[in-house]
């Protein structure tokens, strides 16, 4: 079963000396992809930050199989090796939907100013409604805000003030620079590899991915 997996889904590994590399985008920069730029900028960390093995995950709130993957994959994940200190988990937005997937990330960024990002990322994907059907709206991620027990004045006020559009953004061309084309997609890696997995692939997948790291 496994070979089937490694058959059909484009993993792409890479090794180089004194830095990491997964692969090599059309006019690359050879020090694009370094541990320290994988991880800055993103989310919180989720999970034990000493742990070998890093998920980064390129996502966009609409996306309907990032939903998926949070709602059942990464429950799994989360129980055996996050929570066991085995893997840790870093977000980075990836917005291919428009503006509404634009402004549920900066929502987030504002959620992290009172330290609750993880919590009203988890609520914008429980209150998932699909592709570019309006569901995100600032009545909407009030709503959230509100289940998640932020100050909404302080929340509306990050919001009002874009604070966080510029940081979206330069993720959003990051990921494009290091050849992220399609949502989720994840890079999964140790001090000696990067591991590419493209899409809400089966949790064996990432079981496979974690024995090769």
């Amino acid at each position: 079963m496994t070979k089937i997996y490694l058959l059909t889904i484009p993993i792409i590994i890479g090794i180089t000396t004194g830095m990491l590399m997964v692969y090599f985008p059309e006019n690359h920069d050879s020090k694009l992809l370094t541990v320290q730029k994988l991880i800055h900028n993103g989310s919180p960390i989720m999970g034990d930050p000493n742990a070998p093995i890093t998920i980064l995950e390129w996502g966009d709130y609409q996306c309907t199989f990032c939903y998926k993957f949070h709602q059942n994959t990464l429950d799994i994940i989360y129980e055996e090796y996050i929570k066991t200190g085995k893997v840790k988990l870093v977000f980075k937005d990836f917005p291919l939907n428009g503006s509404d997937s634009f402004l549920a990330a900066e929502a987030a960024y504002c959620a992290d100013d009172q330290e609750k990002y993880w919590e009203y990322h988890d609520e914008l994907y429980n209150n998932w409604g699909g592709e570019r059907t309006g569901w995100i709206t600032r009545e909407s991620l009030d709503k959230f805000a509100q289940t998640v027990n932020l100050d909404l004045d302080a929340f509306n006020k990050c919001l009002d003030e874009k604070k966080y559009q510029n940081k979206v953004i330069a993720l959003h061309e990051f990921g494009k620079e290091a050849g992220i084309d399609a949502t989720p997609s994840f890079l999964v890696f140790n001090d000696n590899k990067i591991i590419k997995i493209r899409g809400n692939q089966p949790l064996e997948v990432f079981l496979k991915t974690f024995a090769e790291l």
